[in-house]
């Protein structure tokens, strides 16, 4: 983004990041306004972010910007929520976070944006937007902080969308954001990061799922990868791919999760060699480097948030799907999760982990 005075709207989540987004946009001289969304209910019947909400409205206020409010509790039910729970029911582990920032954050964000007069959007996403003349692409890139980047839930990014994006904190480390928060007397700046996902505050999908549904999962088999009952499992939203704790049962040694069949409603364990996969498919796919894939091409991968990258082969398949093969094994490469693609410290872009090969 050139320097010139520009009209930024900032998602504002009444933590340190964003209200720090919005204060370095101000003091660069652009004309700022910070946006908050409400977005579920909580069990008492409140929105469970108005505490959030009230955040980032005194933030504003020490800032002078104006703040909006926005309710888009009825869009994330539909498309973060009712997802996030069918994915579930089909034995997959899914990121609502991604979901979120692909419908809600980054798609009615930059719409209700235009209609409130601001040509670009503004986060507290740790990553970097920048526009390249030699090949006349937006490109995304990691932050310098590695410990804070988050480019991996920005992968379903399009070009349209990040040539509106302003990533401010991309040079930043957290603790220069937090005392700049603090010099400028922002009251969020002791705030500490939420962990969790936001309508799971406690962490406890399993409760969260039963209370949404109003259903207990049906009890089904645990199985070892010859087939054999092992014993019996409390339903398989209970269980993800690598887990090994609370399984319930005792084996005699240690087990993990290595593959979840909703059909047969079954949960397959191992004692940790069958949790290595090399090869997976995915689909939702989106690129940010290229328009289209021609053939296969060489790219690091990350199956997970906190993943390294790994050197892989990257194939288009026929249906819009790709194929990526591991140079090294992968351990719990998990349906439902986001793979993301990266040529250098550029996201190349990612797509939504099927099942494992």
């Amino acid at each position: 983004m050139s320097d010139t005075k520009k009209k930024i709207l900032v998602g504002m989540s009444g933590g340190v990041d964003s209200s720090a987004a919005a204060l370095i946009l101000r003091d660069q001289g652009h004309e700022v306004a910070g946006l908050t969304f409400e977005l579920w209910d909580s069990e008492d019947g409140t929105c469970g972010t108005q505490n959030d909400v009230r955040d980032a409205a005194e933030v504003c206020r020490v800032l002078g910007i104006p703040h909006f409010v926005v309710d888009f509790r009825k869009e994330f039910r539909q498309q973060v929520m009712e997802r996030f729970v069918q994915d579930y029911r089909h034995g997959l582990t899914p990121n609502p976070c991604v979901d979120c920032n692909r419908t809600i954050k980054f798609a009615a964000f930059a719409d209700k944006a235009k209609k409130l007069g601001y040509d670009y959007i503004a986060t507290g996403h740790y990553g970097r937007v920048d526009y390249d003349p030699a090949d006349g692409r937006w490109h995304l890139t990691m932050g310098d902080d590695d410990s804070k980047d988050q480019s991996y839930v920005l992968w379903s990014l399009t070009q349209e969308q990040l040539s509106r994006m302003v990533l401010p904190l991309y040079p930043y480390r957290k603790e220069q954001i937090r005392e700049m928060a603090r010099q400028a007397g922002l009251p969020v700046f002791a705030k500490k990061d939420s962990q969790d996902i936001c309508f799971i505050p406690d962490g406890d999908f399993a409760s969260f799922l039963c209370r949404y549904t109003g259903e207990e999962p049906p009890k089904g088999s645990f199985i070892d990868r010859d087939g054999k009952v092992l014993g019996t499992h409390e339903g398989i939203w209970r269980y993800t791919i690598g887990q090994r704790r609370g399984l319930g049962i005792g084996f005699g040694q240690r087990m993990f999760v290595c593959g979840i069949d909703p059909e047969q409603n079954t949960v397959t364990l191992t004692s940790g060699e069958g949790l290595f996969r090399s090869t997976l498919t995915a689909g939702e796919v989106n690129l940010i480097e290229v328009e289209a894939l021609t053939g296969p091409v060489r790219v690091t991968a990350k199956i997970r948030y906190a993943a390294k990258p790994a050197e892989a082969l990257l194939t288009p398949l026929a249906d819009g799907r790709v194929q990526v093969v591991f140079d090294e094994p992968q351990r719990a490469i998990t349906p439902g999760q986001s793979v993301v693609f990266y040529q250098g410290r550029r996201v190349f872009g990612g797509g939504k982990i099927e099942r494992p090969l």
